[in-house]
């Protein structure tokens, strides 16, 4: 972000910043010049499961009685995740779920917060296809789940046919269908990825605008001060979007086991 910053106030950028802005080239020096395989975002996917996988290995490498600061750390985000959303949503069967919710907080949580990572300030779920990626993952978790418990039969009519009277099953059958195959996964995506592609390009627009009215006219100046000022207080407004949508998707990801595993409808 602060390197269009530096190129818009050099003159060299278009203004206001478009969708294009989040399509960027390779950071490979070889390639097609129109290569999109291996870019920054890719790089940000990558170091966030590095970090994630290093962090948890070295925690536990030597689990002690009286835990160590990143065993106590790794142990309290694994605790939180499993009491506060898997216990709470499921139940004690939900222990089992445990794992896959604290994997998926942790990765949504460090992703997201490369949006206000000084050299990153972007999240790869600003672009809709990891969040798609991990809705489809969920999605395929809670039907297995719930055909595992129930038997691939009962937990489709679980799923499909509410208790209610038999004149109206012809109308509620199809948006029970719409609703639990179609819109779970569609709104675990958009929820994450309208959040974050919304945030960045706040926060975008009010870091190029300072510059754009600094540059336009020296009457100005006081006015884009002000949007820096924005800028700095919707960094942290967007911290607390971060940790809130990482939370939210795990949550209704645990709300959607729970249903699936739930013996009436």
């Amino acid at each position: 972000m602060f390197g269009q910053a530096n190129v818009l106030a050099q003159g060299e950028a278009a203004f206001p910043p478009s969708v294009e802005d989040f399509y960027l080239p390779s950071i490979l020096p070889w390639g097609a010049e129109n290569s999109y395989w291996f870019t920054k975002i890719t790089a940000m996917v990558w170091i966030a499961v590095g970090v994630l996988i290093i962090f948890f290995l070295v925690s536990y490498r030597k689990p002690q009685l009286v835990p160590t600061k990143k065993q106590w750390f790794a142990e309290s985000i694994y605790g939180f995740v499993r009491n506060n959303i898997a216990v709470d949503m499921i139940g004690h069967a939900g222990v089992r779920f445990a794992p896959y919710f604290t994997t998926l907080f942790c990765f949504i949580l460090l992703t997201n917060f490369f949006a206000i990572l000084p050299g990153f300030q972007i999240s790869p779920n600003s672009h809709i296809a990891f969040p798609a990626i991990l809705a489809v993952i969920s999605y395929v978790l809670f039907i297995y789940a719930g055909i595992r418990h129930h038997g691939a039969g009962k937990f489709i009519r679980n799923s499909l046919i509410p208790p209610a009277p038999w004149y109206i099953l012809p109308l509620l059958i199809p948006i029970e269908f719409f609703s639990t195959f179609l819109v779970r996964p569609f709104s675990l995506a958009v929820r994450l990825f309208a959040n974050m592609f919304a945030g960045h390009m706040l926060l975008l627009v009010f870091t190029l605008g300072g510059f754009a009215m600094l540059n336009a006219n020296a009457w100005f100046a006081p006015v884009s001060v002000l949007s820096w000022v924005m800028t700095v207080a919707l960094t942290f407004l967007e911290f607390l979007v971060i940790v809130l949508q990482a939370y939210v998707f795990t949550v209704l990801t645990a709300s959607y086991v729970q249903g699936a595993l739930a013996e009436e409808h």
